[in-house]
């Protein structure tokens, strides 16, 4: 559970993750990375073949990869995260490989990555930017309102579970 434990909360901050969310914004490196390669593309179509490599990754999977130092904690408190928050990420993250995958699918379609670099770059920078700018909210529990109120009320509930 968040806040107890391994997953105390001075020791989540001290990671670099959301002692509230339990979730990373490290995470988002791996589209912000692909983003920049394909916003480059109109100066250097040679990144075509960097995009072009590019692979999704989900939350867990990209920590397991990664040399972020702690990258168990994360994956632990990802998994310790409230399910709808860690659901809504997913969902993003969906949306994020879709419309990557789209400019992949753009850049191989064409005989030369120049051809399409401008209208590809376009869309990393208002399709996918906003989406990785609504998964970073997820993060940061910036989510709503309404949600923060369900939060708040899940939290609560927890609570009043482990003394029952």
């Amino acid at each position: 559970m968040l806040g107890i434990g391994e997953l105390a909360a001075d020791r989540l901050q001290r990671a670099n993750i959301n002692p509230a969310t339990g979730l990373a914004t490290d995470y988002l490196n791996h589209f912000n990375e692909v983003v920049m390669l394909l916003e480059m593309l109109p100066a250097m179509p040679e990144c075509a073949e960097d995009v072009l490599a590019w692979e999704p990754a989900d939350y867990q999977t990209h920590f397991e990869n990664s040399s972020f130092s702690e990258r168990q904690l994360a994956i632990l408190a990802y998994h310790a995260a409230p399910v709808r928050l860690r659901t809504h990420l997913d969902t993003l993250t969906l949306q994020i490989n879709e419309a990557v995958r789209a400019c992949q699918t753009a850049l191989r379609a064409a005989d030369d990555p120049s051809q399409v670099a401008q209208a590809v770059a376009e869309r990393a920078t208002n399709d996918v930017k906003p989406l990785i700018a609504m998964a970073s909210g997820v993060i940061h529990g910036h989510v709503g309102d309404r949600d923060a109120v369900q939060d708040r009320e899940e939290a609560q509930a927890e609570i009043d579970a482990l003394f029952a």
